[in-house]
């Protein structure tokens, strides 16, 4: 039988990208594969070995893409990655482009009318896999594919896979941080731990000795430190509203692109205190609904819409807004790309600033480092944002958005590209805070399991088009 990808003894030419021991692995044809591990166990590495970003020291990573096949890898191979939400980065992208549509240019590629960076992150991952897949590669690598989809987008990815490798011969191999997604096609899981590869077993193996996670997740000093914040002087806080008044309030709100109606006559009220899971398909308009309420969004002024119980262009700035909210959204991940130290990163959320850094002063950085040992990546201070692994960029991201303890959390899929245990840390560290005084909550997921049991009101939004 045909090894259509085969590594022995694989050893990085570059020291600091390596795997902790040489990589020895097999791709049989008619195997369908699975990486699983925690965050910062070393996928990625895995990944950059197959596809060749990382070369390996004498031998190289042999290929069998079959009878017919181009000798090329790279027309064969194709990998789909977190990193592609928005196409290529080429420094033009900022935080707040998805929502000023004139700063888009005329030329970027369009996907059903739309320009690319107006897709929702689950239409973008779509968009991605169909422009991967026109190319018909012989092995297609997507890093969890299934997040930001919505339950029959995930079903629809699943069906349109499964036919793939029956009908065109793919070679799949999915990079999971959530095993649950893991789809019934799978044949076999490659396990990765601690920048160690794992022996090669089958799916059924797999799924039988994973371990449960042991409840709680969150230690019991950690959650006493969050409950055990002092509390904010809210009576004498300018620009919020009494005790128990209105957070949000949205009074027959409509959103258009062009032709293109995102929300249509939209009436939505928030009060202090109230937990909020908003939900919709890909497309629907949640993200942009956020945006609204992030002050990012400049058609915000042409709309009745109030904030902390003033109405929007009545003279508040936007900064008059922000220090009440902590936010996290996949924009926002893809906004943050510049190669400074991650408490840097978590210090911006004091400044609500993407894009300007400034160093911590020190009881600054005791804050930060405060959040950050929360969320497990205190040892992460001084490393660089980039060179942090997905899953630690969005703990990283989801500690600013805690950094300033703010009254109203904006959580748009925050649990993204998040391990099995990461996911449950992250969900009680939020249930915890929501058990203090004049906190609300507004959040954004797919999963049902994902939503803190905290949630006492909901919100669907159902597409216009």
């Amino acid at each position: 039988m045909r090894k259509v990808i085969e590594i022995q003894q694989g050893i990085t030419r570059n020291p600091d990208k390596r795997m902790a021991e040489p990589v020895s692995l097999c791709i049989m044809e008619g195997e369908q594969v699975a990486i699983v591990g925690g965050n910062a166990d070393g996928k990625s590495r895995l990944v950059d070995i197959l596809t060749g970003r990382y070369p390996l020291l004498g031998d190289e990573v042999h290929y069998d893409f079959g009878p017919g096949a181009s000798p090329l890898v790279s027309d064969n191979l194709r990998h789909i990655t977190f990193r592609d939400s928005y196409g290529e980065q080429d420094g033009t992208y900022y935080y707040q482009k998805r929502w000023n549509q004139h700063d888009i240019d005329d030329e970027m590629p369009r996907v059903d009318g739309k320009p690319i960076i107006a897709l929702s992150s689950g239409e973008m991952r779509k968009y991605q896999l169909g422009k991967a897949l026109k190319s018909k590669p012989r092995v297609l690598i997507i890093d969890n594919p299934f997040i930001g989809l919505d339950v029959e987008n995930r079903e629809l990815l699943a069906h349109v896979l499964k036919n793939l490798i029956r009908e065109e011969g793919l070679t799949l191999i999915l990079v999971l941080a959530k095993t649950d997604d893991m789809p019934p096609f799978i044949t076999h899981v490659l396990p990765v731990k601690d920048l160690r590869l794992g022996e090669k077993v089958t799916r059924e193996e797999y799924m039988s000795t994973r371990q449960p996670l042991s409840c709680p997740i969150l230690p019991a000093d950690i959650r006493n430190w969050i409950l055990s914040l002092p509390q904010k002087p809210i009576d004498s806080m300018p620009f919020y509203p009494q005790k128990g008044g209105e957070i949000l309030k949205f009074s027959d709100v409509s959103i258009r692109y062009g032709e293109r109606t995102i929300l249509s006559h939209l009436n939505w009220t928030v009060h202090e205190g109230e937990r909020w899971a908003l939900s919709g398909q890909n497309g629907a308009g949640k993200s942009t609904l956020l945006s609204l309420v992030c002050a990012d969004n400049p058609q915000a002024y042409a709309c009745n819409i109030e904030l902390f119980g003033h109405r929007r262009g009545t003279g508040e700035s936007i900064w008059e807004i922000k220090r009440h909210i902590g936010y996290v959204s996949p924009e926002m991940h893809r906004a943050y790309q510049k190669d400074i130290p991650a408490i840097d990163i978590v210090a911006s959320g004091l400044n609500d600033s993407v894009g300007l850094y400034v160093r911590p002063k020190a009881e600054q950085r005791q804050q930060c480092l405060g959040w950050m040992h929360v969320f497990g990546i205190d040892e992460l201070a001084d490393r660089t944002f980039l060179s942090l692994s997905s899953g630690e960029q969005r703990l990283c991201l989801l500690a600013r958005a805690f950094v300033k303890d703010p009254e109203l959390l904006i959580l748009d899929e925050p649990l993204h590209g998040l391990d099995n245990r990461n996911r449950a840390l992250v969900k009680e560290i939020i249930e915890t805070f929501c058990q203090r005084q004049h906190k609300t909550l507004v959040m954004v997921t797919h999963y049902e399991e994902e939503l803190p049991p905290c949630i006492n009101q909901r919100l669907t939004l159902h597409k216009t088009e």
